[in-house]
């Protein structure tokens, strides 16, 4: 309660006038219901500090006030706070971080190596790096403590009223509004009643306080024209609410998994997640609605999401300027003339705080990706097959997560990406639906995928290979047609047997319509080897071999934020020493038969060194012996699918007798031939058979 003394009004001496809010019982309802244009809306965006490092600290239990960095080859990929002191950040060399901070422990991250079936971590980083021919990293230790976390977050809140969205590994959004709408009816009866005369454009009642204890939240100072002298309204109230629910779940992640992490708190999405990186590490930075402004003008809007990239350039081009106080006296007309009617009227709310993107509680990813880039390039199936091995078995290890065993979540193809010099080529196949997804079945796919490329023409040397999955969708349950597929034992065994010759197998005591009739699909490698077909392109290759989006996001992938910290999916550390893919030579077109060459061109091939390939009689130059036999290895695997399919001939017409009229041919009349009977048709020649 307010301790200063109250003063009656001399126009009513009897009876004190009721303060209003400027916010009506319209927005207390919208606020329930979580509106993107509620003004009281409160949105809070949590961010791990340092994830990754902090991931090693915890593994390996270091003291979190030593400097550690997590090591990728011989790059930096994530730095802790203690270490940054040192002035180092992810740019820095191995070599130049440790002459900086003599005591840094530098952590590899764990890899999968050629012929494992599990990722894991080399006590050596230098030797890890020297194996880099035949290990690929793995971040799923990272994704893994990812998940707890967001877990964990989870049961701090209600189940009924939460809305959590996982941005990428280290980063999740709160909308809060609910939660908190229902926690200030708890504390404020007075707002529990209907709103006057049914009206819910009447105004609120002013809250009873005119003191609010922030505890140790970093507050943004207020705009100009506001002052901390003025009394708090609603919306400052749902914002201390939801400071506490946030100060509560960050308490609960330390004390239970030992991380760290920053939060900020506004009303929407956007000025959240600038706010929680305002003070890092550890803090928790509130944005009141009367500190929006002063904080934006302090920022360069290419800060601002969206606006990192060619739309911030051009817009810098445009006004000479990087910083949001310079933009904001410019009038809407002149930002629409410059940058269009749409973009405009966009980029003039942003620059002013307005956000009404809603917090997306959806978890299920999209698609699930492993990839490699080889140095030096791989030159042989059998190589490129030990990679495909290890590329399933990360996929597989995520899509049991997923619970792809018990039909939760299932991807519906299966996509291989590969590249040979400045070549890419993109094959896909459907998975088959009906069937528990294996790690064998999903191998045996893309082997045949990658044999679809090897015939397709050129594959060696193979610069750089990726697997993924996608088309998830959700399971069906409870549905007796999918059903029938997910059993086993015997009764699998005696499903199989019947499924052969179109009949029904179910459980004992259950009934089952006759299947309707269907086209049958060739789903193996005969299906394939007929026209090369692209069903896309590979992942450029710039640096990072594999974003995930175990979001995951997806995607809607952030970019890695100012902190150090990086999004979910491999990152490979270029070798400088290396030349682009431009700037690589590109394959030698495939070479022509001799009949379809001149004589002295096919004497100039003969000089060069041959061997006689004894399969298809051919003389083929040494240097594609390799490949060649890899051609015959991928026939091999269709035939071995062909060669249980014996087709029946097609019955022959009895021959036509004598005494059988001929048909008149066109329009009834006889065939013209040429040079009396028994000839041809004109235009026509006989053909010899022996």
């Amino acid at each position: 309660m307010s301790s200063q003394p109250f003063v009656s009004s001399p126009f009513s001496p009897h009876a004190r006038r009721k303060r209003r809010s400027k916010f009506t019982y319209k927005h207390l309802s919208t606020l329930a219901h979580s509106g993107t244009n509620c003004p009281l809306r409160v949105i809070a965006h949590i961010d791990l500090d340092a994830f990754y490092a902090q991931c090693e600290s915890v593994r390996l239990g270091i003291d979190p006030s030593k400097p550690l960095a997590v090591q990728q080859w011989q790059g930096l990929i994530a730095i802790n706070y203690p270490a940054r002191a040192y002035g180092l950040n992810r740019h820095v060399p191995i070599t130049e971080a440790k002459e900086k901070c003599p005591e840094i422990i530098c952590q590899h991250v764990a890899t999968w190596k050629e012929g494992d079936t599990k990722w894991s971590y080399s006590d050596d980083s230098d030797q890890a790096f020297k194996e880099i021919a035949i290990r690929k990293v793995s971040l799923d230790p990272y994704r893994i403590q990812s998940r707890k976390i967001l877990a964990l977050i989870k049961e701090c809140l209600p189940k009924d009223l939460q809305k959590a969205e996982k941005a990428s590994i280290d980063e999740v959004f709160l909308d809060l509004s609910a939660q908190v709408h229902s926690i200030l009816l708890e504390r404020y009866p007075e707002l529990q009643g209907p709103a006057p005369y049914d009206d819910p454009s009447e105004p609120l009642p002013r809250p009873p306080t005119t003191a609010l204890d922030w505890a140790a939240d970093a507050l943004v100072d207020l705009d100009s024209s506001h002052s901390e002298e003025d009394d708090p309204d609603w919306d400052d109230i749902v914002m201390l609410i939801a400071s506490e629910i946030v100060r509560d779940v960050r308490k609960a992640i330390f004390d239970e998994l030992h991380y760290t992490c920053s939060a900020g708190l506004s009303r929407n999405k956007m000025l959240a997640k600038l706010g929680s990186g305002h003070k890092k590490p550890n803090s928790q930075t509130v944005i009141r609605n009367r500190a929006v402004q002063h904080f934006l003008s302090s920022f360069k809007f290419t800060k601002i999401r969206n606006l990192g990239g060619k739309l911030g350039d051009e817009v810098v081009a445009a006004f000479n300027t990087d910083l949001v106080s310079d933009l904001l006296p410019v009038p809407l007309d002149k930002l629409k003339r410059q940058l269009g009617d749409d973009t405009g009227s966009w980029l003039h709310g942003v620059i002013r705080g307005e956000d009404q993107s809603e917090v997306n509680p959806r978890t299920a990813i999209k698609s699930m990706l492993s990839a490699k880039s080889f140095r030096p390039s791989i030159n042989s199936f059998e190589v490129a097959c030990k990679w495909l091995r290890i590329f399933v078995a990360d996929i597989f290890s995520r899509l049991v997560e997923e619970g792809v065993l018990e039909n939760k979540r299932r991807p519906k193809t299966i996509n291989l990406h590969h590249r040979q010099g400045a070549q890419t080529r993109s094959k896909q196949a459907p998975i088959p639906m009906g069937k528990t997804i294996t790690e064998d079945a999903l191998y045996e796919l893309a082997k045949n995928l990658l044999a679809q490329v090897i015939v397709d023409g050129r594959a060696w040397p193979c610069a750089n290979l990726s697997l993924s999955v996608g088309g998830f969708e959700d399971g069906v349950t409870g549905n007796k047609g999918i059903g029938s597929f997910l059993v086993r034992g015997d009764e699998a065994k005696a499903l199989r047997t019947s499924s052969l010759g179109r009949e029904d197998s179910t459980g004992e005591g259950t009934e089952m319509p006759p299947p309707t009739k269907k086209r049958k699909t060739d789903t193996g490698i005969t299906k394939f080897f007929g026209a090369p077909q692209n069903f896309g392109t590979a992942p450029e290759d710039v640096g990072r071999d594999a974003y995930v989006i175990s979001n995951d996001s997806d995607l809607e992938d952030d970019a890695p934020d100012l902190e150090g910290e990086v999004e979910e999916g491999e990152i490979e550390i270029q070798d400088p020493t290396l030349p682009p893919p431009s700037a690589q030579p590109r394959p030698a077109p495939n070479p022509v038969p001799d009949e379809h060459r001149p004589p002295d061109q096919v004497l100039r091939q003969r000089s060069i060194e041959l061997y006689h390939c004894e399969r298809c009689s051919k003389d083929i130059p040494v240097e594609d012996q390799m490949e060649h036999e890899d051609f015959h290895f991928a026939q091999s695997l269709q035939n071995e699918q062909s060669s249980d399919f014996h087709p029946q001939p097609k019955p022959v017409p009895p021959a036509k007798t004598p005494s059988q009229p001929t048909k008149p041919r066109g329009r009834g009349r006889p065939p013209m031939s040429v040079g009396g009977s028994g000839g041809v048709e004109k235009g026509q020649r006989k053909l010899a058979f022996g």
